[in-house]
């Protein structure tokens, strides 16, 4: 890393003039050459410091490559190039397929191959999950559609495991590096993907208002389904965890796109989503009818079988988010390097540094917060009982503040572009439209906010096991120490009205004493200052005067020149 300002940049060469041209071309930054997507301080440091340091150097490579230019050409393409359903095939048969193209095969081979679906549940090593979010942290550079299967599939595992005959056919499937698309008969292919789908039109996150029905068949534990999805992702997933109203209630049921004897399964998809964000991923509504489940859990506990799922999916919520801070925040460093305004270049006017200071604040706090998050679900997973009551309400707690800090941390990083972060040559409108959903899915910020509230309630271990952690920075900063109290002061009222301010205190006591911990004083003082102590705007950029804004750039900025 260097320090910053960085050395003076030549401006970037004039084109040839021809005999109609009105002006030279000048003060244009160049296009953001190969780079590594790893060499990120709070990245490495929290890969090692949380058990994964094994995996340092394949993280590296992955870096590399997911920097290339091939991998960011993949990513581009894969969202230019939308996905087609074909309902039908040209002699009328229903086959309710989606097309993609090759760039997005090119991505989702890397992703499985590295480990990025199911392959950590198959690892018996100690920092494999947190190997894996740290994997995610890099890959996603390149794009983040093809996110969604390969969470889906990694978060599948656990659940499955609830009926543990079908986990002992579908797991070593689903854990597998090899990528393998195509409809075919499970058991016949070399890899496994995995979707859910949990929701439905007259209910959204309120899925025990689910209409879809599962009525029991001769053949013990298999069930057909009747009813319409209303957000079901990837659906050219092999198996997909459902939904259903069983006789005893609520279910969780494993429905594959082909049937054992190779026929088709009934999962008629009526649409692909027009969505906001990523283009590359297919979005759909399926229908069942009469369309073959095997029961997953006991019947009527299908929210308690399927919340594993979720309690995964949320990290790697937490995770993506990190990402597109990470990534936006590489672009807009980039950008001003080389742009000069008013006689110097943006990255030596103070206003400017003040912004991307601040921004290096949220981004190192978000990828801090998901890797100690992982840490906790790979102890949690081998049965450390002090990390699970933890992970219950971190990852809550991380997925209401993270996903919400992404939106406007990347508007900031678009505006550091002015106008040319408008346009969508830049990539960064892609970013922009992305950043949304990760608040969404999973849950939005109010479920998350009222299931913190929930896990107080019911569980008040969530509760001590927070306070543990804030105690390990306890003495190191009166600003923490101070908003620490107001934490418990608020713990003693909390109820759904106050509920985003008390989840909000959390989280940011939370990233807060990581940094004290772990990060340069320079980091951390700032981060305490602003978020903690007051002494900030309304908006990034308002860091306090006497921040060390050189250590906070040269810390988050790699040197590519």
């Amino acid at each position: 890393m260097v320090s910053t300002p960085a050395p003076a940049q030549p401006q970037t060469p004039a084109q040839p003039q021809s005999p109609y041209a009105t002006h030279d071309v000048t003060n244009q930054a160049p296009p953001l050459p190969p780079y590594d997507a790893s060499q990120d301080a709070a990245l490495l440091e929290g890969l090692r410091r949380e058990g994964a340091g094994w995996a340092e150097a394949g993280i590296r490579e992955l870096g590399l490559r997911a920097g290339s230019a091939e991998a960011q050409e993949w990513g581009e393409q894969a969202n230019r190039h939308e996905p087609e359903l074909r309902t039908h095939d040209r002699y009328g048969i229903r086959i309710d397929e989606v097309d993609f193209h090759p760039s997005w095969h090119r991505l989702m081979r890397v992703a499985v191959a590295e480990g990025l679906a199911g392959a950590p549940w198959a690892e018996d090593r100690s920092g494999a999950h947190v190997a894996r979010t740290a994997g995610g942290l890099v890959w996603g550079h390149t794009e983040a559609g093809h996110g969604c299967p390969t969470s889906m599939t990694y978060a599948a595992v656990p659940a499955l495991r609830a009926q543990p005959e079908l986990a002992k056919v579908y797991e070593p499937l689903l854990t597998s590096r090899e990528y393998d698309p195509g409809l075919r008969v499970p058991t016949q292919k070399r890899g496994l993907l995995a979707g859910m789908g949990m929701t439905e039109k007259q209910g959204g996150s309120d899925v025990r208002t689910n209409t879809t029905t599962a009525t029991p068949t001769a053949e013990p534990g298999v069930y057909t389904l009747r009813g319409h999805k209303w957000f079901t992702s990837a659906p050219m997933c092999d198996v997909f965890l459902v939904l259903a109203q069983a006789p005893d209630g609520l279910s969780c049921f494993l429905v594959p796109r082909v049937l054992p004897d190779g026929t088709r399964n009934t999962f008629r998809v009526q649409r692909l989503k027009d969505k906001l964000g990523n283009r590359s991923n297919a979005s759909s509504e399926p229908e069942f009818d009469g369309t073959v489940a095997w029961l997953v859990g006991p019947e009527g506990r299908g929210v308690k079988t399927i919340i594993e799922m979720v309690n995964c999916t949320r990290l790697d919520c937490v995770m993506s988010s990190a990402t597109l801070m990470r990534k936006t925040l590489v672009e807009a460093g980039h950008h001003v390097r080389y742009r000069s305004a008013f006689g110097a270049r943006l990255i030596e006017q103070p206003l400017m540094r003040n912004v991307l200071a601040d921004l290096a604040l949220e981004s190192e706090a978000a990828t801090t917060l998901t890797l100690r998050l992982a840490g906790a679900a790979d102890r949690a997973v081998r049965g450390d009982a002090g990390e699970q009551v933890f992970r219950r309400i971190a990852t809550a707690v991380g997925k209401y503040w993270v996903t919400k800090r992404g939106p406007a941390f990347t508007a900031e990083a678009l505006e550091c572009l002015g106008g040319n972060g408008y346009v969508e040559d830049s990539g960064m409108p892609r970013h922009y439209r992305e950043a949304p959903l990760l608040s969404i899915w999973e849950g939005s910020g109010n479920v998350n906010a009222l299931d913190v509230l929930r896990a107080l309630g019911r569980e008040p271990a969530t509760a001590e096991a927070l306070f543990a952690e804030l105690a390990l920075a306890r003495g190191a900063d009166t600003r923490l120490d101070a908003a620490v109290n107001r934490l418990k002061d608020r713990l003693g009222d909390a109820d759904q009205m106050g509920a985003r301010r008390l989840v909000e205190l959390m989280a940011l006591t939370l990233q807060a004493s990581l940094l004290v911990r772990y990060a340069p004083s320079a980091v951390a003082d700032a981060f305490c200052a602003s978020r903690l102590g007051g002494d900030w705007g309304y908006a990034f950029g308002t860091l306090p005067g006497g921040t060390d804004l050189d250590a906070i750039l040269g810390r988050a900025l790699p040197d590519r020149d």
